[in-house]
């Protein structure tokens, strides 16, 4: 962990270093001579593994809360100890602990970078493989976030294929979810086919094979994203994408009962946005208003929906 640590590593004067703790890697922490390292507790100062690191994440915490990021990096660095607690409990679950606030620390800090951020989640998936897939998957929404298409889809196809311990149900939604992101990836480039198709002329020598590719494409797309909108959930950008290819290749009925399963199942939670997706459909087709009316007048909704389609 020293590695990215020493990227964030703030520049120590003279005065600091007299009321700071120096770690090996030359890391320093304010304070923590009096508050971390020594615990006062009923007046008395009682040296403790477990009280040192409840503190150090306390203090992580506040300067988060704070947006120090210099500090929290500081802090976070002594508490990397907590991987090697004698309680086994709090043992397997500071890898989760650490990745959430590493990962929060490392988006905002000033110095942080793509590479850093990389290193830091690359480590952590090892560290803590119980949560490779969640850690992958959010891994690769930093990415995004950052318009490396490429490397995010190359991160969810490693995460996709991972295998390490039991098939639980929660980690059946989490890979259903990888799969799904990389639908939407993949429906993205859809998207792009798709327009460079609409300006060539069917006569064009390029039409036949640039028509494949967007076909290819948009199968891929449903074999990744129809699975996960099956489960009880909020997926409104994916169940969008792929009704919105439904339709493009003329599968209305198929698109239509995505959209009233959506909006009508009662496994799934109550979704506005479902219900306005369904009358947009139906406006699209030129159904009867009565019937697209019909679709808003769903109990507890119906105002908010007009509000939306004002």
């Amino acid at each position: 962990m020293s590695d990215f640590s020493e990227e964030l590593k703030g520049p120590v004067t003279d005065d600091e270093v007299e009321t700071s703790v120096l770690t090996g890697a030359g890391m320093h922490f304010p304070w923590l001579q009096t508050y971390v390292e020594t615990v006062a507790i009923g007046g008395k100062r009682k040296k403790d593994f477990a009280q040192t690191t409840s503190a150090c994440l306390s203090f992580v915490q506040e300067a988060l809360l704070k947006h120090q990021w210099q500090q929290a990096a500081e802090y976070m660095y002594s508490y990397f100890q907590t991987l090697e607690d004698s309680d086994s409990y709090k043992r397997q679950a500071a890898p989760e602990i650490i990745w959430k606030l590493g990962s929060e620390i490392l988006f905002y800090h000033p110095k942080s970078n793509v590479e850093t951020f990389n290193t830091f989640a690359d480590r952590m998936k090892n560290v803590g493989v119980m949560n490779y897939l969640k850690i992958s998957l959010q891994h690769a929404l930093y990415l995004l976030h950052h318009g490396m298409l490429k490397d995010a889809k190359r991160n969810l196809s490693e995460a996709e294929t991972w295998r390490h311990g039991e098939n639980t149900s929660s980690r059946g939604i989490l890979i259903n979810l990888i799969q799904a992101y990389k639908g939407l990836l993949q429906y993205y480039t859809w998207s792009k086919k798709k327009m460079e198709l609409s300006k060539l002329d069917k006569d064009d020598y390029a039409y036949n094979a640039v028509a494949q590719d967007v076909f290819n494409h948009s199968w891929k797309t449903s074999a990744n994203i129809s699975a996960l909108i099956k489960i009880p959930g909020v997926w409104d950008p994916f169940v969008k994408s792929y009704v919105e290819m439904l339709e493009f290749y003329g599968d209305r009925d198929g698109a239509q009962e995505v959209l009233t399963n959506y909006a009508y199942d009662e496994k799934f939670p109550s979704n506005p946005n479902a219900h306005i997706y369904l009358y947009n459909f139906l406006k699209r087709q030129k159904a009867p208003r009565s019937k697209m009316i019909s679709v808003l007048k769903h109990p507890q909704k119906m105002t908010i929906m007009y509000s939306t389609l004002r």
